[in-house]
């Protein structure tokens, strides 16, 4: 048994002796969400529909903790980020559903083709690792435009990759909503919000494992935001010339470097309300 196995083993165990003792809701499991690094996320089961809008209004949403914080990429090491990055998640036996809220005064962005490399632009990513074996596994990314790159890596770079580009999350919904003004830099916005409904069946061909999950089933997520410095040009907003993104995640990696899935977070599908 690997190194790797070993420890995911020993974080779902953790997750049945709770549910074994009581059969805790997402919000009443602090436990495990405060627990070491990788950080942990217990996932509802929704208990109602959604309508994927980005507005993060519907009543299921009330049942799903939202993570911490966001963070620097490195850890502690760094600053702490300049706005406010949270995320939560629900399922249900069709989707996986994943939204955000960005604090961000100045909401911009510019690229409009799918698959454009979206994080060019200020932007929020999704990686998951059903297995958790550092191969076959998903990335998604989408700007306040709702321009989607979504991308599967055979295996990390690191380990020789490749990012296969042309692949496509087939049936995933996405909405973005914008509390403010997109691209304009006049005023000061409040924020963006995001949200995803994302198939089982597009994520079941290389998951090794039930998808739609059991109850008390483990994966491996992590989120991004990608942040850059920008100036107001002739009433636009550009990106500082020269000057490197800021990357700020849920569960950090101690590099610059998202494709190191052992340092992702634990996510724990359960049906306990």
């Amino acid at each position: 048994m690997t190194t790797l196995q070993s420890t995911l083993l020993t974080s779902a165990a953790l997750v049945c002796a709770m549910l074994i003792a009581g059969c805790r809701s997402a919000s009443q499991a602090p436990m495990l969400r405060e627990a070491a690094l990788p950080k942990r996320y217990i996932c509802p089961h929704a208990t109602s529909a959604l309508v994927i809008d980005g507005r993060l209004d519907d009543d299921a949403w009330t049942h799903a903790p939202w993570t911490d914080a966001f963070v620097d990429i490195e850890g502690d090491a760094k600053p702490q980020p300049r706005f406010q990055t949270r995320a939560k998640m629900l399922w249900d036996d069709e989707y996986f559903y994943v939204a955000a809220y960005l604090d961000e005064p100045h909401v911009w962005a510019s690229l409009t083709e799918h698959d454009q490399i979206v994080f060019h632009d200020n932007d929020f990513e999704i990686f998951i690792d059903p297995d958790g074996d550092r191969a076959e596994y998903y990335e998604i990314e989408i700007n306040a435009l709702e321009t989607i790159f979504d991308l599967f890596l055979v295996r990390t770079y690191i380990d020789g990759g490749p990012a296969l580009h042309d692949w496509t999350a087939v049936g995933m919904k996405s909405a973005v909503y914008v509390e403010g003004t997109l691209n304009d830099p006049s005023d000061a916005d409040r924020g963006w919000s995001v949200e995803f409904a994302i198939p089982w069946r597009t994520l079941a061909e290389f998951a090794h494992k039930p998808a739609p999950p059991r109850d008390g089933d483990v994966w491996r997520i992590n989120f991004s935001r990608v942040q850059w410095l920008h100036h107001v040009a002739d009433g636009t907003y550009e990106k500082l010339p020269n000057t490197p993104e800021n990357n700020w995640v849920w569960s950090p990696q101690g590099v610059i470097n998202m494709h190191l899935p052992e340092h992702w977070g634990y996510l724990v599908f359960t049906k306990c309300e």
